[in-house]
């Protein structure tokens, strides 16, 4: 018991990283906050829902990623599963931090410890995928219950979106660090929205004008949706590489901002 006591209060200094720590606390202040974990599930949901009953009849079928055609709530559910696991991974990565950094100074005491700001970045990074994942999770569920899974690549949506989470939550963190008050947050709405509206989530890409077109095929949600799409379609080809080999980057760059941010704000 009292060796246990020791390293909980002393972990180990050397060749290990302490990441685990941060998401530990992370479990315990939001476990009795769970609600305000899934609060954001329900917006997709919702989506789904009345495309579902109303405005599937009304479209009728659209081109899927291979040129068949699929129905319109097929066709929309794998990209509101990426958009949940976007909106779980960018409230955490974002608001959240945000508080953390700028007025509880979590971090500045996280440092007194025997932590570094790698270990923040990661286990701040790796709490805002797992709220993405459960809001992906959850979708997924929903998804299958509507019987909107066509193929069993569809098992791979699950990690589709962790890889969604992650790749938002390191950009998100990344974005965090340069705010400088709660008005800024303004301007995160600003840029979530036309990413959910214009990244291929509710019409094929092939419709929007060519302008428009190429502006979505740089958006990180468009990637994500073309996975998802693809996996829960059962349209898996060389593409898929080059949708995952964007999000990848995207996380890596956001990783080594963070850590650079991090470095120059707590240590200044």
């Amino acid at each position: 018991m009292t060796t246990t006591l020791n390293r909980r209060l002393t972990p180990p200094r050397l060749g290990r990283i302490r990441a685990q720590y941060v998401l530990e606390r992370n479990v315990l202040v939001y476990r009795r906050l769970w609600l305000i974990v899934f609060s954001g599930f329900f917006e997709p949901v919702f989506y789904l829902f009345s495309i579902g009953v109303g405005i599937s009849a009304l479209v009728g079928p659209v081109a899927g990623p291979d040129g068949e055609l699929v129905e319109y709530t097929a066709f929309v559910a794998p990209a509101l599963l990426a958009a949940s696991a976007m909106n779980g991974a960018v409230f955490e990565s974002t608001m959240n931090i945000f508080w953390k950094l700028k007025w509880a100074k979590v971090y500045d005491g996280m440092l007194s410890a025997p932590l570094n700001v790698w270990d923040i970045a990661i286990g701040e990074i790796a709490w805002s995928q797992i709220r993405g994942g459960l809001y992906a999770g959850a979708f997924l569920i929903v998804a299958l219950v509507m019987g909107l899974l066509q193929s069993w690549w569809a098992l791979l949506a699950m990690p589709a979106a962790l890889l969604i989470g992650v790749a938002f939550g390191a950009v998100g963190f990344a974005t965090t660090t340069y705010l400088k008050s709660w008005q800024d947050f303004d301007m995160v709405n600003l840029v979530m929205m036309p990413l959910f509206l214009f990244s291929a989530t509710f019409y094929p890409l092939d419709v929007y004008p060519p302008a428009l077109q190429a502006i979505a095929q740089v958006s990180p949600l468009y990637h994500g949706v073309e996975i998802i799409r693809g996996l829960t379609l059962g349209v898996v080809d060389g593409r898929m590489l080059g949708h995952i080999a964007f999000l990848v980057v995207m996380t890596a760059v956001g990783f080594a901002i963070t850590a650079r941010r991090l470095e120059r704000l707590l240590k200044a």
